[in-house]
C-alpha cells in the first residue's frame, strides 16, 4: 500500500497543475457582453449554414475548398468581432504560469489514439461506416495540400469561435456545457451523424481546456495536431469504402 499511495502522489503531483484552472480577470461590461451575444449567435448561423453547403459539393471541387476557407473565415472573423480574446496559461514547474504547449499536443496524439481505436469498430457498422467514408472522401479525392490546409485553419478558426467566443458569450453558468452543445448542433448542420458523434466528447474536451486555461491556445494546438492524424491515419482505415465512394457517380 506504501509503494501504491507513493505513486498515487507522484501522479497528483505531475497532473495536479494540469487540471488547475489558472487566476484570470476577464471582466467586461454588460454592454460588451450583451454585443458579444449578438454578433456570436449571428456568426454561429451564417457559419452553421456555410458548414451544411460545403459538404454538399462534389469532393476536390474548387467551390469545396472556397466554402472551406469560408467557413474557416466566419468562425475568425465573427470571433474576433465579438470582443477580446486571450491565449490562456496553464500552471508548470515551480507553480510558474506560462503558455500550454507541450501539453496540447501530447493531448492531441491522445485524442487521435482515442478516435483511431474507436474507428476500428465504426468500420464495422455499416451507417457509421458510411459517414465517415462520406468525409474522408474529401481527403482521398481532393489535393492533399489544399485538403490539409482547410482542414488545418477550420481547426483554428472553430476554437477562436467556439472556445472563444461561444464560450465567453456563454457566461457563468456551464459554459462548458454550453459551448459544446452549441458546436454539436453547428455540426448537425453537416448531417453527418459521424461528425456530430466526434463534435461532444472533442468539444467537452476543448472547452475543459478553455475552462483550465483561461484561453483558446491550448485547444487550438489540441485540434491541430488531432486533425492533422485523423486526415493522415484514419483513411486507409476505410480503403474499402473509400474505393466504393470513388467508383459511384455523383
Amino acid at each position: 500500500m506504501t509503494g501504491l499511495a507513493a505513486v498515487r502522489a507522484r501522479v497528483r503531483r505531475a497532473t495536479g497543475p494540469l487540471l488547475r484552472s489558472v487566476p484570470r480577470d476577464h471582466w467586461e461590461s454588460d454592454e460588451a457582453f450583451r454585443h458579444r451575444r449578438r454578433v456570436t449567435g449571428a456568426t454561429a448561423v451564417t457559419g452553421a449554414s456555410l458548414l451544411g453547403v460545403s459538404l454538399s459539393t462534389p469532393p476536390g471541387s474548387p467551390r469545396f475548398y472556397w466554402l472551406t476557407l469560408g467557413v474557416a473565415g466566419t468562425w475568425v472573423v465573427g470571433g474576433l468581432a465579438s470582443g477580446p480574446l486571450h491565449l490562456g496559461r496553464m500552471f508548470g514547474p515551480g507553480e510558474q504560469l506560462r503558455r500550454p504547449v507541450l501539453t496540447p499536443v501530447v493531448s492531441g496524439v491522445g485524442a487521435f489514439g482515442a478516435f483511431y481505436a474507436a474507428a476500428l469498430v465504426a468500420r464495422r457498422i455499416p451507417v457509421l461506416e458510411r459517414a465517415i467514408g462520406s468525409v474522408l472522401r474529401y481527403a482521398d479525392q481532393g489535393t492533399t495540400p489544399l485538403v490539409l490546409t482547410t482542414t488545418l485553419a477550420n481547426g483554428v478558426a472553430e476554437e477562436v469561435f467556439f472556445r472563444g467566443s461561444v464560450y465567453a458569450a456563454a457566461g457563468a453558468t456551464r459554459p462548458v456545457l454550453a459551448s459544446t452543445a452549441v458546436y454539436g448542433l453547428a455540426t448537425t448542420a453537416t448531417r453527418n451523424p459521424a461528425l456530430v458523434l466526434a463534435s461532444l466528447p472533442m468539444g467537452l474536451l476543448f472547452a475543459q481546456q478553455r475552462r483550465i486555461t483561461g484561453g483558446i491556445q491550448a485547444s487550438m494546438l489540441t485540434h491541430v495536431v488531432w486533425s492533422a492524424l485523423m486526415l493522415r491515419y484514419l483513411p486507409p482505415l476505410f480503403a474499402r469504402r473509400l474505393a466504393e465512394e470513388r467508383s459511384s457517380p455523383e
